[in-house]
């Protein structure tokens, strides 16, 4: 779907959508958990369907309607499956030590970039586990075949990749029957996930204890059915929360104010902008997915904003620091990437242009927002790609008066 935005203003109420951190880990969770679960507000994106088509793959029994799935926990995991997680990084990285803990030889594929994104610290660790990877010889790591059930001890991860793994860890190690640990190697980024993962655990009754190194879980844990909703997702109000800050008048709902998701850091970082109008000096390693859409502000700043910790952004959907750069560019902007971020020079206002999403849903997204302050029509290719978190985002910016047609 190719879309040709008419600059605009937006205004009125919106409530966001659930969290699609939140929801994949309360699917897992209560797909491990002994007994039936309740989980709504749930949106079917296309990560999610993901998710929970692989858990079902894995055993568990999954009804979904209405925004609500009822989740009965596996009894019995299959000796073989196949798991396609489609474009879904975290899919793939949660799920690949839960099914070596289940005992199931496992076949992972996927699509778009999702083969070419590391699992690197997986084919380091878990061959020392009990675990035995086959993946193609052309430097793809998809399809991956995993063998092996998953044995306990410590885990030796860096922490510098991608959180995801420490999250994949912390689901599959309750299930063994000996303790671990998982020990970091470097500095963890994105810790805030990690964080959302313990509380979800904890929601169904399994605890992890954070160390000086890493974690500390105890093996032979029982995860307990729980109910509950989703919260909303704070990566997806920062579009809403940015566009207020470039003229536009919405008020967001549905959000949870003592949130762990470190997503929330946006509602600060709009308030100091909001208040001085200032460019900003973000480290964004525990906040990446609110780089494209900061870096979108920081065209509207004064001065130059500069973006750090961000290097992780250039092995997602695609190369985000690339495409933000690229994107605004070609509408006026100045926008320098750096190894690890980005460098952008406030220039007040952006021009019409016909720009690629690079099928990536934040892409996408950020440069709509950006359209409300263009002087002249904005065309986005790929504009179907926001399917993969926020299916009804183009419907959402429609009622709120956004203008726009596909052509």
């Amino acid at each position: 779907m190719d879309i040709i935005i008419t600059p605009n203003r937006l205004s009125g109420e919106v409530v966001v959508p659930p969290s699609k951190s939140v929801a994949h880990r309360m699917i897992i969770a209560a797909s491990l958990a002994n007994g039936v679960s309740t989980i709504t507000n749930l949106s079917p994106s296309v990560d999610i369907t993901a998710t929970m088509d692989c858990m079902r793959a894995l055993g568990s029994k999954i009804s979904y309607s209405n925004n609500t799935a009822v989740i009965e926990g596996i009894k019995s995991s299959p000796d073989k499956a196949v798991l396609n997680c489609h474009e879904s990084g975290s899919t793939l990285r949660f799920l690949i030590p839960v099914a070596c803990a289940l005992g199931t030889n496992a076949e992972f594929t996927g699509s778009g970039k999702l083969p070419q994104r590391p699992i690197t610290p997986f084919l380091d660790e878990l061959p020392k586990h009990g675990v035995t990877f086959d993946i193609p010889e052309n430097g793809d790591n998809l399809p991956c075949k995993v063998q092996g059930k998953l044995t306990g001890g410590k885990f030796e991860i860096d922490g510098g990749i991608s959180s995801q793994f420490i999250t994949g860890l912390l689901f599959a190690l309750p299930l063994l029957s000996d303790d671990s640990e998982i020990i970091m190697t470097s500095p963890l980024q994105s810790k805030p996930y990690v964080d959302i993962t313990i509380g979800v655990l904890r929601n169904f009754g399994c605890e992890i204890k954070e160390t000086k190194t890493g974690y500390s879980v105890k093996g032979g844990q029982k995860l307990k059915p729980f109910s509950g909703a989703v919260e909303g997702d704070y990566s997806q109000a920062s579009f809403f929360y940015a566009a207020n800050i470039l003229g536009s008048s919405i008020k967001i709902k549905g959000l949870n104010e003592n949130s762990l998701q470190g997503d929330k850091a946006i509602v600060d970082i709009c308030e100091k902008i909001m208040s001085n109008g200032k460019a900003y000096e973000l480290d964004c390693s525990d906040i990446p997915d609110l780089v494209p859409i900061l870096s979108v502000l920081g065209c509207f700043c004064k001065g130059t904003s500069r973006i750090t910790n961000a290097a992780r952004l250039r092995i997602k959907e695609c190369d985000r620091l690339a495409a933000m750069e690229t994107c605004l560019n070609k509408a006026g902007g100045k926008v320098k990437s750096t190894p690890d971020g980005l460098e952008i020079e406030g220039v007040d206002t952006l021009k019409g242009v016909e720009t690629d999403s690079f099928n990536d849903h934040r892409i996408a997204m950020s440069m709509a927002i950006a359209a409300t302050r263009c002087e002249g029509e904005m065309i986005i290719r790929r504009a179907e790609c926001v399917s993969k978190s926020y299916p009804d985002f183009f419907e959402v910016y429609r009622a709120l008066g956004g203008q726009f047609k596909e052509i």
